[in-house]
């Protein structure tokens, strides 16, 4: 698993903190991972996920995170290899840098293994991170 840099770490943290999220917490509760491209994709950059004080959690694609382009891409949480729309977090608002997005509470984030970036024009995966 690659490493955040202090750099990637400190805006992460510095995002999650105004978002209700302490650097204690995201310390102690990160799942993190190191996307790859899939379908001869380039997808590349940290992904985290972190639980909020408030309760709340949210993935974060780190600002070193980049897509080589798709027309629709979205990030989802999956299982296994196998990609649900009920875990699929939202569309992507851009293909480079950092990223939020809300976890609704009736997703529990612990239950899954792999972060997709997906393509639902063409049903397939851009980009696979494992997390742990």
């Amino acid at each position: 698993m690659k490493l955040l840099s202090n750099a990637t770490l400190g805006l992460a943290l510095l995002t999650a903190t105004t978002m209700g999220i302490s650097a204690a917490a995201a310390d102690s509760g990160a799942f993190t991972g190191t996307f790859e491209g899939r379908n001869k994709h380039i997808t590349t950059g940290t992904v985290s996920i972190m639980k909020a004080e408030n309760g709340s959690s949210v993935l974060i694609l780190g600002e070193d995170f980049s897509l080589d382009g798709a027309p629709d891409p979205s990030v989802a949480l999956v299982k296994g290899g196998k990609y649900e729309k009920s875990a699929d977090l939202g569309k992507m608002t851009k293909i480079k840098g950092m990223q939020v997005y809300h976890i609704p509470d009736n997703i529990d984030w612990s239950t899954y293994n792999e972060v997709y970036i997906w393509c639902e024009k063409f049903s397939v995966s851009l980009g696979v991170a494992k997390i742990n």
